[in-house]
């Protein structure tokens, strides 16, 4: 017993020792990307553990959320900490609507800036002239009239000649790529928003990787640490305790497996005669006659399923929330024009055709078994 208390005293005392410059990893949701240094977690972060203007909040939903000052509040679908990027997606599914006027620059209190820019123009044209001939941005686009963006002027100059376009808008848009070879309309701009940032540069901390963060409590000044100890000290109390505690270690790890085997022995006995208790009685049970039962029905009415929300895919087949380019149920690649219906609560999309026959036998979403409950559709 006094070789275990001073095992548990010795663990203790280097825990201590290695939290001198131990920066937490944030949890939020079941995201792919770590939440650490320079970002914090609004509701969680510790003191001086993230730097101004990288706090991020978690959603109900289990997202990450950005807020840039002037331009509002982005959910983040990765964070890459070598190169300092960080890539964004709109909550409302449109990032073309809200390219219009973006900009980082304007406000000093961001950290954040585009990759790139480039500049486009948006104009409105006709549905039936220009829906058959070019692409066009569907979130902002309806049955009357299309949103089409160029980054040509002389071609934005013809459209309004030749197909009665209105010009909307020109301006520079943060893009991710640079590619000259894109076609003439274009529904990428749907695609993520990628910013970077200068300050505070960690890339050759990461580089090296190591662990980057505030050099004490009450400096602003960024010093990389080593990711596998905290200090010299730390590092020598460690070797200390794990060459004189070896020896007793082992033996009282030895003799606990044996105390679990024997106590795990003396479980299966006992289970094993709950087991054929148990046995005993459902076959008492089964000598005795029950009227057969109806089935449950499993899946859900018609009216329910109709409610859960429909999307028309454009080029860039980008489907909403937390999904992947192909259908869970069929495992087939989403196409343009093809439609795909989300499911509430958990937001997992489906081809439309695939997710209403697999709701009417089964009432459960086919990726995380969650139980939908019917959409709330807000009145026109």
């Amino acid at each position: 017993m006094g070789n275990l208390k001073f095992i548990i005293f010795s663990c203790l005392l280097c825990s201590t020792v290695y939290a001198r410059h131990d920066y937490p990893d944030f949890i939020c949701g079941n995201n792919h990307f770590d939440i650490r240094f320079p970002f914090a977690l609004q509701g969680q972060n510790l003191q001086n553990s993230g730097y101004p203007g990288f706090t991020l909040r978690c959603s109900n939903q289990g997202r990450a959320i950005l807020s840039l000052p002037g331009a509002g509040d982005f959910y983040v679908r990765d964070i890459d900490y070598l190169t300092q990027e960080i890539q964004l997606y709109d909550p409302s599914n449109c990032l073309p609507k809200r390219l219009f006027n973006f900009s980082t620059s304007s406000s000093p209190s961001s950290p954040f800036k585009a990759v790139s820019h480039r500049k486009f123009t948006f104009l409105t044209c006709s549905t039936n002239s220009v829906s058959s001939l070019f692409n066009v941005i569907g979130c902002l686009s309806n049955s009357t009239t299309s949103t089409l963006a160029t980054s040509s002027t002389s071609l934005a100059s013809q459209m309004t000649s030749l197909y009665n376009c209105s010009i909307m808008n020109t301006s520079s848009v943060p893009v991710s790529w640079t590619s000259q070879y894109e076609s003439d309309f274009s529904t990428d701009l749907n695609n993520d928003l990628v910013l970077a940032w200068d300050e505070p540069n960690c890339q050759e901390c990461e580089a090296k990787q190591g662990v980057c963060g505030f050099r004490n409590a009450t400096s602003g000044e960024i010093q990389c640490f080593d990711s596998g100890t905290g200090s010299n000290r730390g590092l020598q109390i460690f070797k200390f305790i794990a060459l004189t505690l070896l020896i007793p270690a082992i033996t009282c790890a030895i003799g606990v497996s044996c105390y679990i085997c024997l106590d795990y022995n003396r479980y299966s006995r006992a289970m094993a005669a709950v087991r054929n208790t148990a046995a005993a009685i459902q076959n008492a049970t089964n000598r005795t006659t029950v009227a057969p039962q109806p089935a449950a029905t499993a899946g859900l009415d018609d009216s329910t399923i109709e409610s859960y929300t429909k999307v028309v895919l454009g080029e860039s087949r980008r489907v909403p929330g937390p999904n992947h380019m192909t259908c869970p149920i069929c495992l087939a690649e989403y196409n343009p024009k093809e439609t795909v219906k989300s499911i509430p609560e958990c937001e997992h999309c489906f081809h439309a055709e695939c997710i209403d026959e697999w709701l009417k036998i089964n009432g459960t979403c086919p990726v995380c078994r969650n139980n939908p409950s019917p959409a709330h559709v807000s009145p026109s």
